[in-house]
């Protein structure tokens, strides 16, 4: 295992929950195929689905909003999905003339080094909440038109309109769509409400396979996030009507810290008489706490400057810094 690789980021955050979900196409498809309009979503090649690197939302706004840039092929087009997720606490009316300044730097960019013909976009955008959405959905609706001069000025207007899921209504018993896409929404809302225990026990209340594990990894650290109060030892109790789902999230933390196990004991053998196993050890377990905790983590290099004393004490003052979250 080189230097570079780590853990997966922990979702401490609204925004790192969403792209750390939503980058992944095995979640993405299933959400654009649900609330795309149908006669969208099926002229799509979904295979071809690909995330885009960049971000259009300002540095001033990334902590109420986060995007995702998708391309796909429509109908054997060129076609940019703008996935936008705000969790602000007020609807923001200026939506469509955001949208339309992303669309247009989209444009742009593909104008620059494609050249013509220009992709068609597509924005849409998840609303945690806490209010429900409502601004206009589309650009003229934010235009004091004549209405007698309606028809003949709104053709030389700039037009733009959004798909829009507002979470603050969602009801994932009242959806057929995909189980994990519903798990996913459920969780965004309650979220936002802090209402996580009514989560956990309406998850271990649906039928059908367990959630991967990777997603109930991202779930669960999101949630402990989420809210600062909260505990695996409140959540384990709401569990209790799915018992392969509750033995599962009792695992996660266990299974986080022996990939950081692992990954020392690789650290140990590479170094051999260097550092021995066991220090490698300590190092492979800091290493998987400070993830655990949403820290920044520490180089291997660093670690490596320290004595197995050293690390061990280090590994004692983050255990120390997760009694929160996992009560021995």
């Amino acid at each position: 295992m080189s230097d570079e690789e780590t853990l997966p980021p922990a979702p401490h955050t609204n925004d790192g929950f969403f792209k750390a979900v939503f980058s992944q196409p095995a979640y993405a498809v299933p959400f654009f195929q649900q609330y795309l309009p149908p006669a969208v979503a099926v002229a799509v090649d979904w295979s071809t689905l690909v995330v885009e690197p960049g971000s259009f939302v300002k540095l001033s706004l990334q902590q109420v909003h986060s995007d995702l840039v998708f391309s796909v092929k429509l109908a054997g087009r060129d076609c940019l999905l703008h996935l936008l997720f705000e969790h602000q606490s007020t609807p923001d009316p200026a939506m469509p003339l955001r949208f339309l300044g992303y669309a247009t730097e989209l444009l742009m960019r593909h104008f620059r080094k494609d050249g013509l013909p220009l992709p068609l976009v597509f924005p849409f955008l998840i609303h945690q909440g806490p209010d429900p959405w409502n601004a206009p959905a589309a650009l003229e609706g934010l235009m004091d038109l004549p209405s007698d001069l309606r028809d003949a000025l709104l053709p030389y207007q700039p037009q733009l309109k959004y798909g829009l899921l507002d979470l603050t209504v969602y009801d994932p018993d009242k959806e057929e769509s995909h189980p994990t896409l519903r798990a996913v929404l459920q969780l965004m809302k309650l979220a936002r409400q802090k209402e996580l225990l009514r989560f956990f026990q309406w998850l271990a209340s649906i039928p059908g396979p367990l959630l991967p594990e990777d997603l109930l990894t991202l779930m669960l650290l999101y949630a402990l996030y989420v809210d600062s109060e909260l505990d695996v030892e409140q959540i384990y109790p709401t569990l209790s009507d799915n018992p392969e789902l509750k033995q599962s999230a009792m695992s996660v933390a266990e299974k986080l810290i022996t990939k950081g196990r692992i990954e020392g004991e690789q650290i140990g053998i590479a170094k051999g008489e260097q550092i021995g196993i066991d220090k490698g050890e300590w190092i492979g377990r800091i290493r998987a706490l400070e993830e655990l905790l949403g820290l920044p983590l520490s180089s291997k290099a660093a670690l490596l400057s320290l004595t197995a004393g050293e690390l061990e004490a280090r590994y004692a003052e983050l255990m120390r810094a997760s009694a929160k979250i996992f009560k021995r």
